[in-house]
């Protein structure tokens, strides 16, 4: 495993441990299709959660590390987002949830900082 894995998965794992103690159950970690990726997949009351975590480090990265690459929120296009609409669509087929209500949620951690965005986006 690269260090930058290691660093996704701690991101993951400290985004999962802040979800648990907010009062969401974590389904799910890395849930993999064609095409997308969704990092935790978790359930708040009533509410199948598809969450989207973002990490950036902009202090003591290596060297080189162009800060303008932007923000946590910023790395999340249209793209990155038609991808999680795309596998969450898959797991809630799997799942035979077809008919739950969901939404999608962003953890962001920039440069330490964690900030949990509900409804990030929709998948209209």
């Amino acid at each position: 495993m690269t260090s930058q894995q290691k660093t996704g998965t701690a991101g993951e794992a400290a985004a999962a441990d802040y979800l648990e103690r907010q009062g969401l159950t974590v389904l799910e970690r890395n849930f993999r299709v064609r095409g997308g990726e969704l990092d935790l997949i978790c359930r708040a009351t009533g509410v199948i959660v598809f969450v989207e975590v973002r990490l950036r480090n902009h202090k003591g990265n290596r060297a080189g590390y162009d800060k303008s690459y932007g923000s946590a929120a910023a790395s999340i296009t249209a793209t990155k987002q038609r991808r999680l609409i795309l596998a969450a669509q898959h797991w809630l087929t799997r799942h035979h949830q077809h008919d739950a209500p969901c939404r999608f949620d962003c953890v962001l951690i920039d440069d330490g900082h964690l900030e949990w965005v509900r409804d990030a986006f929709t998948a209209d």
